[in-house]
């Protein structure tokens, strides 16, 4: 096999377990909280750790990559992730296993946003880069869907430490297929200055707004340490956008957004990872919390998702180029509000056959869109600026993940809480916070299905692209030989 596709080997089985681990614990939390003794804020706070540094630095490993190398970053990153796993697999209190989630976020945070750059400059045939994207996002979602069924199988069957132990063999294979296989790639015309104040105040911004979100409730959502973080975030928000106005080589390259294409596909991007990451950790609360299911049951009902998000992905690229992107995009979402509308009919007596309809929809549709937004928004961009953008793309997915379940959390627990107080059991206390969060979700997808038509719409090849076409290509140094 041509080494340019060991290359895509590397990176996809990078992306499987980075991706893997922004869900993998979610159907282990009621075992890591019996184990830890964990609060729903501290179960909050081991999966929000991760995301939020990987959201923080995302924008800061996409500028190191573009300057001191695709290939260096991947391998640094990959090697940081795999130590925090074994880590956190060791973890004997919850103060030690959200350290080492945060640690797995700095490994992740070099990994990804070099896998779509390596992709770019390692596939120079359209036809061979749009099915190594293919490839890419088919494998992010298959670990997307199969999560829940690792994470419930590990934590019932064996020491919950095994959800995390997992990435150290992978990570190994991975490392030595990149060694052998992976050509370096850097921009040569972006500057070594790396935006420090523009990292702090983002890295602030999300901190206080995460903080707030996630400790409001049992705080008090009008006392004063929260709504003074949540003005830290918003002073910090607000300072960051005029750094970045104003810096000479900003983290964010603000003029990316001129773009309808790029701007557009990129808060429809945010939306579905609201609806995704917010409804996994959710979801496999209520399957075990209020249905009773065990946490292999509850990892298999997760099962048709999956494998209807693996077979979608796949379908997408014909599909958008028999249809068009705009219109994939617009019915990817259309298709997984339904799924989620599906979700809100349930009650406390639902079955595992119940469940299945709304899993299906939810996950066909969550694969038919990202492929052809993934390619829209990348083609949107100069080739020779894929490393920073490609990791814009990724910080606004993992920063709405975040938000995903914070806010829901966040209606869900104050919903719970008036329940509570009404006379409301538990379980159904629970069962009216879920909903509640339901249907914001349900809102912002079908938001996200109108944006996705409107922006992509007569796309075509946006003018920046066409461009860099004529450009020369990002500088391609030897590490090994080429296929």
């Amino acid at each position: 096999m041509p080494r340019r596709w060991w290359t895509l080997v590397a990176v996809s089985l990078a992306t499987f377990m980075t991706y893997l681990d922004n869900n993998v614990t979610n159907v282990a939390i009621p075992t890591i909280q019996r184990s830890l003794h964990l609060s729903i804020a501290g179960l909050e706070w081991v999966v929000a750790s991760y995301i939020l540094m990987f959201a923080a630095l995302l924008l800061a490993g996409g500028r190191l990559a573009d300057v001191y190398g695709r290939r260096r970053l991947f391998i640094a990153g990959l090697s940081i992730f795999t130590l925090a796993s074994l880590a956190a697999g060791l973890a004997g209190s919850g103060a030690e296993l959200i350290a080492a989630r945060l640690v797995q976020g700095v490994g992740a945070a070099l990994v990804v946003p070099t896998t779509l750059a390596i992709i770019m400059a390692t596939f120079t045939d359209q036809r061979e880069r749009t099915r190594a994207i293919g490839t890419w996002a088919a494998i992010g979602a298959l670990a997307l869907a199969v999560g829940p069924l690792i994470g419930g199988f590990i934590s019932q069957h064996l020491h919950w430490g095994w959800i995390f132990f997992i990435n150290v063999p992978v990570g190994l294979v991975t490392f030595a297929i990149a060694l052998y296989s992976m050509q370096e790639s850097r921009d040569p015309a972006v500057n070594r200055r790396l935006d420090v104040p523009g990292l702090i105040s983002s890295a602030v911004a999300l901190f206080g707004l995460t903080y707030a979100l996630i400790e409001g409730h049992d705080k008090g959502w009008t006392s004063g340490q929260i709504l003074g973080w949540f003005a830290v975030a918003a002073v910090a928000g607000l300072v960051f956008a005029v750094i970045e106005s104003r810096a000479e080589q900003p983290m964010v390259a603000l003029n990316l957004f001129r773009s309808r294409v790029y701007s557009g596909g990129t808060t429809v991007m945010m939306l579905w990872a609201f609806g995704v990451f917010g409804i996994y950790f959710f979801t496999s609360i209520y399957l075990q919390t209020i249905l009773g299911f065990s946490p292999t049951k509850a990892g298999l009902a997760f099962v048709p998702m999956a494998l209807c998000m693996a077979v979608s992905a796949v379908l997408a690229a014909p599909v958008a180029a028999r249809i068009g992107a705009h219109r994939s995009v617009a019915a990817g979402m259309a298709i997984m509000a339904g799924g989620l509308y599906l979700f809100f009919r349930l009650g406390a007596d639902a079955t595992f056959a119940s469940l299945v309809p709304g899993f299906m929809l939810f996950g066909a549709g969550a694969g038919l869109m990202q492929v052809p937004l993934t390619n829209a928004v990348l083609h949107a961009m100069p080739p020779e600026r894929s490393g920073i953008a490609s990791a814009l793309l990724n910080s606004s997915r993992e920063v709405a993940g975040l938000l995903g379940i914070t806010v829901i959390g966040a209606i869900l627990r104050s919903r719970e809480s008036v329940e509570l107080r009404h006379g409301v059991g538990p379980a159904g206390a629970y069962l009216d916070g879920y909903h509640a969060g339901l249907l914001v979700t349900i809102a912002l997808v079908a938001a996200g299905s109108v944006l996705g038509y409107l922006a992509l719409r007569r796309a075509g090849r946006p003018p920046a692209a066409a461009a860099a076409a004529e450009q020369p290509q990002p500088e391609l140094t030897t590490a090994g030989k080429g296929s």
